[in-house]
């Protein structure tokens, strides 16, 4: 492995979605001004479903041969890894043609009895048709990601979401007037045409590398070893998942259910809804674009380490990947507590949405850690202990909407996710430490950070008050504030020379 997979990786993916969350943002917004917040909040019922069963058809799959890929890679068995690809094709595409079919024509009862939204039951009939594309396409970027190959994956998802976005533009005036249950079939339009193309796109860039990297050595894994291999990962993962997009559909068929009785009307419950996850969450969310692409990246990173015993690379992983995303998460906390209302009139030119974003902040940093912490677990195999983090994770989430919100509101949702965050960030960063037998320097991680963004923000917000805020003065200062932070860091110590060449791969260590 090259010294600077991880940041070349993590880059890429990165670029990939910046680009895919900026152009999201915009798609929002105009979903936002064509449906308004009730047509956002029906648009967001559909969401979980989607994920939930992209969680059964391919999530556990796509970790599966990305974390195989580059075990044999490392051991330069390329046909193994031709094998376990076909063999999770082949049974991805299987179950996602049953759960495909089976939501078709369930549909009706489902929006009814389950998400008690008939208005649903047309878009999931049109969403059921794009599962084996989603699932087969999912399996090849998972291959892509094992050979350390993150051009592929990142230049298929700009391609999915602006042929979604496309089709969504040249649905929308004729679809849009007919109701919101057709505005909704636009915008499950655009995501089946989307999975159809990225998929499309993959399955090209797979015949090509193929081709050109002679990746047609005969296995030296035996048919029914490799299948078993596949499900003894593949599996536990699957259901640490489906359980996780289960309990996560739950939470958000709740919500609004919940809400109704706070609010004591359905209308105005959709549209907070709509405004909570189809605006506010994420816009919170948006920061991830690193971090996730870091996740995804580390998980056959740490499985090469682990395949070849190196538990120096292991450790460093650990500690840096740890260290920055402390860093970036302070950072956008900072951003979104200190000037909320500029956030808000900056992106969705809604001042008044602030409230929510204020009240969200606090999530960041634990939001931000358990996604670097899930990638490092899962290179290490501990899938059945992301599995019960999840558990738990959803039931503080579940308990606290279904017996808060109709007492408290969208402050119930939000004390009990900063609840259920903290302690499975703070239980997953234990057991990473545990394993990885890995100590971290926590005033250099998590104290001297936190007194670096407290100085710069608190600084600059003074300034921003004798400043008349708009849109340039809002990004100005906020570049400004990023800028002093980081100065802040490198005085302090708390970034140093050899971090640096290390993370970007002039010393080797990763």
């Amino acid at each position: 492995m090259s010294k600077n997979t991880v940041l070349k990786g993590a880059v890429i993916l990165t670029l990939a979605n910046i680009i895919t969350r900026f152009t999201g943002f915009f798609y929002r917004i105009y979903m936002n001004n064509t449906i308004g917040a009730e047509g956002m909040g029906l648009y967001q019922l559909i969401i979980p479903v989607y994920s939930l069963c992209w969680s059964i058809t391919s999530s556990g799959f796509t970790t599966t041969i990305s974390k195989l890929t580059a075990q044999e890679k490392a051991k330069h068995e390329y046909g193994n890894m031709g094998r376990v690809l076909k063999q999770s094709l082949f049974i991805c595409t299987i179950i996602s043609i049953l759960i495909g079919t089976a939501l078709f024509f369930s549909a009706d009862i489902f929006s009814t009895y389950i998400i008690k939204e008939p208005r649903t039951g047309l878009p999931l009939k049109i969403l059921a048709l794009c599962f084996p594309f989603m699932s087969a396409g999912s399996c090849i970027r998972g291959y892509f990601f094992g050979l350390q190959n993150s051009v592929v994956p990142a230049t298929s998802q700009v391609i999915e979401q602006t042929v979604r976005i496309t089709a969504v533009f040249l649905t929308a005036d004729r679809l849009v007037p007919m109701g919101l249950t057709y505005a909704c079939v636009s915008a499950v339009l655009g995501i089946v045409a989307g999975e159809v193309i990225s998929f499309i796109f993959v399955l090209i860039a797979y015949k090509g590398i193929k081709i050109k990297m002679g990746f047609n050595k005969k296995p030296s894994m035996g048919v029914m070893t490799s299948l078993a291999t596949i499900i003894s990962m593949a599996v536990p993962l699957s259901c640490s998942r489906c359980i996780g997009s289960l309990l996560s559909t739950i939470e958000n068929i709740l919500i609004p259910q919940r809400l109704e009785l706070f609010s004591q009307t359905g209308e105005n419950a959709m549209k907070i809804y709509g405004s909570l996850t189809g605006l506010m969450m994420p816009l919170i969310q948006f920061p991830t674009a690193f971090l996730m692409a870091v996740s995804i990246t580390l998980v056959p990173t740490v499985a090469e380490a682990c395949a070849v015993k190196n538990k120096r690379r292991i450790k460093d992983a650990v500690n840096l990947s740890v260290f920055f995303t402390i860093t970036v998460s302070l950072c956008f906390t900072a951003i979104f507590s200190i000037f909320p209302k500029e956030v808000c009139k900056t992106v969705y030119g809604d001042e008044n949405l602030y409230t929510l974003l204020l009240k969200l902040s606090p999530v960041c940093p634990f939001l931000y850690l358990q996604i670097t912490l899930s990638g490092l677990l899962n290179g290490l195999g501990e899938h059945m202990y992301i599995l019960r983090s999840n558990v738990v994770s959803s039931i503080i989430n579940i308990s606290f909407i279904y017996f808060g919100m109709p007492l408290y509101g969208v402050n119930a949702f939000i004390c009990g996710w900063i609840l259920s965050l903290i302690i499975t960030s703070s239980t997953n960063l234990h057991r990473v430490l545990k394993i990885t037998e890995t100590k971290i320097d926590f005033i250099r991680c998590f104290f001297y950070p936190l007194l670096c963004i407290l100085a710069s923000s608190l600084t600059l917000r003074l300034v921003f008050i004798k400043i008349e805020p708009n849109t340039v003065s809002t990004v100005a200062i906020m570049g400004a504030m990023c800028s002093f932070y980081i100065i802040l860091l490198i005085i302090s110590g708390c970034i140093k020379k050899d971090d640096v060449l290390q993370f970007v791969g002039f010393r080797k260590k990763i």
